[in-house]
């Protein structure tokens, strides 16, 4: 899967990751929903980290089709309450 973060550019991540990820998201997902702008930045950070952490980067002058767009890593609790969906930023 193609993973674009904001900002950045793109990682290509293997499925077998996504579990990891979800679980962050899922954490992301219920500090945004209560306002908890500490714990929704340390979770963006570390949702980030992971993704880059695990993928392997794109070069800077591909252009393939995201299958996920996440936010840049300054991004405000709103932006990315406005990105969420019941699912969290990452489907399933």
């Amino acid at each position: 899967m193609i993973v674009r973060i904001m900002g950045e550019g793109q990682v290509k991540l293997d499925d077998s990751h996504f579990a990891e990820l979800n679980k962050l998201d899922d954490e992301l997902l219920a500090e945004v929903e209560g306002g908890d702008e500490e714990g929704f930045r340390r979770t963006l950070g570390a949702l980030l980290d992971a993704v880059r952490r695990l993928g392997s980067p794109l070069p800077a002058d591909a252009l393939e089709p995201s299958e996920l767009i996440l936010p840049a890593p300054d991004a405000s609790l709103d932006e990315v309450r406005g990105m969420l969906t019941d699912d969290g930023l990452i489907p399933g």
